[in-house]
């Protein structure tokens, strides 16, 4: 195990682990840390992982995976009792985020609701208390974990040293890369069309109220959300939860149950809301979503500020990145300037083949008439919502195929080096630490490499 990881106990071992346990007739206890026990079951969830993470990376398990997952078992175990001790802040609002965040995740994954709880076997409410102390020790650890690290720094000279022990004939090679960005501007359909939209969320509520229809059918006939088929509109929102349209989430939680609310705007449509169910910062409601329909005229709109916006850009008055910030209608560009992002590495530099996503697969088209530097002109794409939208391409830089070197190279270099570092200050950490702790580990685990030296500083004190 050359470095040790924090364990994310991310939803995919979490659900993992849920139908493991379903079919566990008996489990073992195979080490404890302070009052927290780890099970076999452990082990083998987090193999699953362990699994799925290698095969998208094209590789396979090392023969002592075993040990590496009750390693970074265990590692996780100590940050978490420690940010315990040092009472590091975690409040029960970011954990209800973060567990709705994985079950939609999952939704998504399974294809609906029903299917995520056919396949794990537990309601959605019994999902959400099993991801509980899972979600929570994760985010302790983490915070734990960069209370250690954050003060790490690497010099220069450590990043020289760093690239210049790796023999010349072992050093990576890098295929073509490129940094894109992309400003969009997402049309907006005017009056007439926010009117029609509007009106006709008026005519449903009405209807609902005079008791004419139910909200349900209403729903399933008309509403433009791509989920209505598989959830029929409805949705558990947390107060806190960042991932719903900001608008959408405030009108909710203005509602009182059984209250349907007049129609609201979002980056999506309008919306017409119904209050199922509340209790605190938990809420179940049930919408019904039309888009207003954006005609030629305005697409044609549309392209032309986007014309102007790259005049601007061309002539200097403005950065791409300025432009982004300015007019962007992606709710991301606040995030990542407008760049495309690897999703392997998280840099900003990616490889032909890996825009073949279909609302990016376009773009490949572009890249042999575009310069370093250069922005395209307006082009209209469909966006990941099925929406018409338009943007402009801005080829940053490409790289030509070469050998890993410190001109070129040298951010990712850096990046390496200070990840290298922080995990050898974990790790010596790790090792001045958990002597403080009571650390039982079974037999069968017991000569794992890095556990045996843990085991070996427990005895000394």
């Amino acid at each position: 195990m050359k470095k040790i990881l924090i364990s994310s106990f991310g939803a995919l071992l979490l659900f993992q682990a849920a139908t493991a346990q379903q079919k566990m007739v008996a489990d073992k206890i195979v080490a404890k840390v302070g009052d927290k026990i780890i099970l076999k079951s452990d082990i083998e969830s987090a193999l699953v992982d362990m699994q799925e993470q290698a095969l998208q990376g094209g590789q396979s398990l090392p023969p002592n995976a075993s040990c590496s997952a009750i390693e970074q078992i265990i590692a996780q175990k100590i940050l978490v009792l420690q940010a315990e001790r040092d009472s590091l802040p975690i409040s029960e609002s970011d954990v209800d985020g973060r567990i709705e965040s994985q079950i939609r995740y999952f939704e998504q994954r399974y294809g609906s609701r029903e299917n995520m709880t056919r396949v794990t076997g537990y309601t959605i409410y019994q999902l959400r208390e099993r991801f509980r102390d899972a979600i929570k020790e994760n985010m302790l650890a983490k915070a734990m974990s960069d209370k250690i690290v954050n003060a790490v720094k690497v010099t220069p000279t450590e990043v020289r040293a760093n690239f210049e022990r790796i023999p010349k004939d072992s050093l990576p090679f890098y295929e073509s890369e490129l940094e894109i960005g992309q400003l969009i501007l997402i049309p907006k359909a005017n009056r007439e069309m926010d009117k029609y939209a509007v009106d006709r969320l008026m005519e449903i509520k009405r209807k609902v109220e005079n008791k004419e229809g139910d909200f349900a059918t209403y729903a399933n006939l008309y509403s433009e959300d791509p989920g209505v088929k598989e959830n029929g509109g409805v949705y558990d929102l947390n107060r806190n939860d960042k991932n719903y349209d900001p608008d959408f989430l405030s009108a909710s939680f203005r509602l009182r149950e059984g209250e349907i609310s007049n129609p609201v705007k979002s980056q999506f449509g309008y919306h017409l809301i119904m209050m199922k169910k509340r209790a605190g910062d938990k809420v179940t409601v049930q919408h019904i979503l039309l888009k207003p329909n954006v005609i030629n005229s305005d697409v044609s709109s549309a392209l032309e500020k986007l014309d102007t916006i790259r005049a601007q850009i061309i002539a200097k008055k403005m950065t791409f990145g300025e432009a982004v910030a300015k007019y962007s209608d992606d709710p991301m560009a606040k995030f990542n300037g407008g760049m495309l992002t690897n999703q392997m590495t998280g840099s900003t530099y990616i490889t032909i083949d890996q825009l073949n996503d279909p609302s990016t697969k376009d773009i490949v088209m572009l890249l042999d008439s575009l310069k370093p530097g250069a922005v395209s002109k307006p082009m209209q794409f469909t966006d990941e919502q099925g929406r018409r939208a338009l943007r402009l391409v801005y080829l940053k830089t490409r790289t030509e195929p070469h050998r890993e070197n410190l001109q070129d190279d040298y951010a990712r270099i850096q990046a390496r080096t200070l990840q290298d570092k922080q995990l050898t200050a974990r790790a010596k950490w790790l090792q001045d630490k958990i002597p403080t702790f009571y650390v039982y580990v079974d037999d069968d685990y017991k000569n794992c490499g890095y556990i045996s030296k843990w085991l070996a500083g427990v005895a000394k004190n």
